[in-house]
């Protein structure tokens, strides 16, 4: 199964970790156009590999990462390790707060076909292209995607919490969020997390799109090369592996925003009617937790007015799309085939870049659209779980698009990861691969 490796990561020189928030930055499909021209001001900071700036950004990219090697503004560390990565957060309404626990290694970039990782959503090809160009240029991986694993025992975690007494680094993020980084080096403990994830499949969480570069570059490399052995560092990723059964793991809602409608309200309500009851709402700040919970219920801001929409058991059966069950029962799939597709017009091959269809996770700014003439309706959501996302990667299938945001995002700046061979291999690389008895079956 899922092959992982340590890494040898490179992060800022010591005479810099004092400044570690300064140097931090949001991923690449997160940061806004303000929070970019603010991290920019700073000479040092990550954004400038992970989202360069100016005509040829992969080019700058690559001439920024050797002056910053030469000038030993970031250094690799000496030895191979597994980075442990917790991050501690509070959900919007609550105080409690969570530690979500993972751990940042190399694993191969396996291709779907392989049913190693499996994905739940498709990607853009144009963004796969940037993100490919920058890899390919670089050779760096900047921020790790996020991988999750199925581990009820939690056989992990014990060492994660060990090597949490002496952490690396810790800040504040964008989100407000605690990020806190430490390292294991234990021989044998790095051991028992390459044994462990290998009886496991992997499920991409977030970063579809590095991911896909990644696959991307290998196959490309691997084609060029006439001595490929499959150990190459083209043949690796730089990943973030959290454990799918702790309860910190949080999927939050992706609204849908509708900025226009061929009908008028009216006919848009009657519309809905054919498929939905439809029930007012006095207060449009109680919407999402009318539904909260209730399959194939939506909240609907539509002209100042607020409304609980549900679908009407006896025409799910009229849904016609060709996926498995486990993506048709989705709530998701019942707004964007009765809703988007039957009303709307939108077919499902057009949904993803159809531009009257919005994707915002900001509950209250979905009714400050609507209310500003900037968006005609709004329909609320509740979050995918996590047995779902588990149901339907495991089913080979895709959910819609935007279904899962996984919180909170991890940030760039803590670790870079090189695919450069010289950089990427270590004297002791050996010592970490198992023999057939040690692994485990099954």
């Amino acid at each position: 199964m899922a092959e992982i490796r340590p890494i040898k990561g490179w992060r800022y020189r010591a005479a810099l970790e004092h400044d570690i928030n300064e140097l931090t930055s949001p991923l690449f499909d997160v940061v806004s156009e303000k929070q970019r021209q603010a991290l920019y001001q700073h000479p040092f900071n990550s954004i400038h590999l992970s989202v360069p700036a100016g005509p040829n950004p992969a080019d700058q990219a690559a001439a920024l990462l050797n002056e910053w090697k030469k000038n030993e503004v970031l250094q690799q560390d000496e030895l191979p390790a597994i980075y442990v990565y917790y991050q501690y957060f509070t959900l919007p309404g609550s105080h409690q707060e969570y530690c979500r626990k993972g751990f940042m290694c190399h694993m191969r970039a396996y291709d779907w076909s392989e049913k190693v990782l499996l994905r739940h959503e498709n990607t853009l090809p144009g963004s796969v292209n940037d993100r490919l160009e920058l890899l390919e240029k670089t050779r760096l991986q900047t921020s790790p995607t996020h991988g999750l694993y199925t581990d009820p025992h939690f056989s992990l975690e014990k060492y994660l919490d060990e090597s949490m007494q002496s952490p690396i680094y810790e800040t504040e993020d964008y989100q407000g969020a605690r990020d806190v980084l430490a390292v294991i080096h234990d021989l044998n403990v790095i051991r028992e997390f390459v044994r462990v994830l290998g009886a496991k499949q992997v499920l991409l969480a977030d970063g579809h799109h590095r991911y896909e570069s990644s696959l991307a570059y290998r196959q490309k490399m691997t084609a060029l090369n006439p001595n490929h052995t499959g150990q190459e560092a083209y043949n690796y990723h730089f990943i973030y592996l959290t454990n799918t059964e702790s309860d910190d793991l949080k999927i939050l809602p992706t609204h849908r925003v509708l900025t226009e409608i061929l009908l008028s309200d009216e006919d848009f309500l009657a519309q809905l009617q054919q498929y939905f009851t439809i029930m007012p709402v006095a207060d449009a700040f109680c919407l999402n937790e009318v539904i909260a919970g209730k399959q194939w219920a939506f909240g609907l801001y539509l002209g100042g007015k607020a409304f609980k929409i549900k679908l009407k058991p006896e025409i799910f059966g009229e849904m016609d799309w060709n996926m498995p069950a486990v993506v048709k029962e989705l709530d998701l799939t019942v707004l964007h085939y009765f809703v988007f597709e039957r009303i709307i017009g939108i077919r499902r091959n057009s949904q993803r870049s159809f531009p009257g269809l919005q994707y915002n996770r900001n509950f209250a700014q979905c009714l400050t659209l609507v209310d500003s003439g900037q968006a005609r309706a709004a329909f609320i959501t509740n979050e995918v779980t996590m047995n779902q996302v588990k149901k339907v990667c495991y089913s080979g299938a895709v959910m819609p698009p935007k279904s899962t945001f996984f919180y909170p995002k991890v940030i760039t700046g803590f670790l870079f990861s090189s695919i450069e061979q010289h950089e990427f291999q270590s004297e002791i690389d050996s010592c970490f691969q198992l023999a057939p008895s040690e692994r485990i079956i099954g």
